[in-house]
């Protein structure tokens, strides 16, 4: 609301990726996600943000990537997504004022790119996801001289947010793919819910995140 008429006001931004299978309609007719932002933001729970669902079925990968050597969807985002977002919309282009999530295989997107590249995205949000048992030494190789950084949570303005279902059957990868994070002493927010691998939770992990994404301190200082 006030997009269209506020047009000196510029907005932070959710990257929001979709599973396997799935494709950029999916948070929408499965999701309901603007129904979820609209009514949090009317509710005065979220902050106004724009939403953008790009469709990374064709090239999101389960592979850890060695560090400074990005995958493809990683170089769809900082080549071709990002660039186009922040050329056509009023975004505030800083990377305190991006968040990326995803459920399922997109929980690989915020893995494989958002943790990747903290200069870009301050906050990454991992829904019903974890790397595989033959993928996650890989994951922890790799990603060790970034976790190791001193100061590595200053980079977070959020926790690392994971989330999944009691009966999911992303549960257990979700919690050992934590455990790395935990080894390092990075700053993480886990939430384990009712339910399984399914649209209910995720809707209810969208509905809980957005109420959060984008602290007011973190927003006002990029304005």
């Amino acid at each position: 609301p006030g997009y269209d008429t506020d047009t000196a006001r510029r907005y932070p931004v959710l990257y929001l990726n979709h599973g396997g299978g799935e494709n950029d309609g999916h948070w929408i007719v499965n999701g309901h996600a603007d129904m979820i932002l609209d009514n949090l933001i009317a509710e005065g729970k979220a902050r106004p943000m724009i939403i953008v669902m790009p469709n990374t079925s064709g090239v999101v990968s389960g592979k850890a990537p060695k560090l400074g050597a990005d995958d493809a969807c990683t170089q769809e985002y900082l080549k071709d997504i990002l660039p186009y977002v922040d050329g056509h919309y009023r975004t505030r282009p800083n990377r305190e004022s991006r968040a990326i999530a995803g459920l399922s295989m997109g929980g690989f997107v915020v893995l494989n790119t958002g943790l990747t590249h903290l200069e870009t995205f301050g906050e990454l949000f991992v829904f019903s996801s974890g790397y595989w048992p033959a993928e996650l030494a890989a994951f922890k190789a790799n990603i060790a001289p970034l976790l190791s950084q001193p100061g590595i949570n200053a980079k977070l303005y959020l926790p690392i947010y994971f989330a999944a279902g009691e009966t999911d059957i992303a549960y257990l990868n979700s919690q050992k793919t934590l455990a790395v994070f935990d080894e390092y002493g990075i700053r993480t927010f886990a939430v384990l819910s009712s339910n399984g691998h399914e649209w209910l939770n995720w809707r209810r992990y969208l509905q809980q995140t957005a109420q959060i994404m984008f602290p007011e301190a973190v927003t006002m200082q990029s304005k």
